[in-house]
């Protein structure tokens, strides 16, 4: 689990409710459906005109799952385990995969098409194609998340104008300068949060992830391609350290000197 992700939710909404209980704690006040109708009628609407409904139906939840999610390996973690099937495809050829278990699918995948005896076009084009299709879903999430964390805050200003339009038309009536006072300022509250609290720091976050899960697949994908060639595991891991930063190049090739 992303610990940074939900650490940085629960502050965000503590910080939130701190500040209303220390002006007196009354989250009643902090209310009001026309304002909630705005924001989220609003954002939906213009993320429907946006993006199709097929993108929306698989972007948003796989946005939400990826954001709480970390890599099963890092990219150091990855070069070791790929190594280590190298060994074993150098000592027992390529057979002896099947009996191999490791924590990311991704390469479990490239390890049976090894073992299966695909030849090297198959595999890149599988594997790329796998990546690819990936990445775009993820790619779509982040986007959709982006364009709900943009236009969030126009309805609020869009409430807000509501708000004051009624709220001038009803001069005479001291009772109801109130309640269209509140859908005013709430629907710019609303808009605020769900736009900069939620939407886009998951958006950025996502967007990290697909740069992070690209790297990962590619740095896969070129490992399982030099196994498939029968290179020696010192090759595989020396071509593989490229991904690295150079800080963690340097501390790798020691540990394996």
């Amino acid at each position: 689990m992303d610990i940074a992700t939900a650490v940085g939710l629960v502050a965000g909404f503590g910080t939130l409710i701190a500040l209303i209980m220390i002006d007196g704690g009354n989250f009643a006040q902090y209310w009001d459906k026309h304002a909630a109708i705005v924001i989220f009628g609003g954002s939906i609407a213009v993320t429907m005109i946006r993006f199709p409904f097929s993108a929306i139906a698989h972007g948003v939840p796989m946005g939400m799952r990826f954001v709480f999610q970390m890599r099963a390996m890092h990219p150091r973690d990855l070069i070791d385990e790929i190594t280590r099937v190298a060994e074993v495809v150098r000592k027992s050829g390529p057979i002896a995969l099947e009996n191999v278990q490791v924590n990311d699918t991704f390469l479990a995948q490239g390890m049976r098409y090894i073992a299966d005896g695909y030849d090297a076009e198959f595999i890149r084009g599988a594997l790329e194609r796998d990546r690819d299709m990936f990445l775009t879903h993820l790619d779509e999430g982040q986007k959709i998340y982006r364009s709900i964390g943009d236009c969030a805050p126009a309805w609020g200003m869009v409430g807000t104008l509501i708000g004051m339009v009624n709220m001038f038309a009803n001069m005479e009536d001291p009772s109801k300068l109130g309640p269209f006072m509140a859908v005013a300022l709430l629907a710019t509250l609303y808009g605020a949060l769900v736009g900069n609290l939620i939407c886009l720091p998951i958006a950025d976050k996502l967007h990290l992830k697909l740069d992070e899960e690209e790297i990962s697949r590619t740095l896969i994908i070129d490992g399982i391609l030099q196994i498939r060639d029968a290179k020696s595991p010192a090759i595989v891991r020396e071509m593989l350290l490229a991904y690295l930063p150079e800080h963690q190049r340097a501390e790798m090739a020691e540990a394996g000197a």
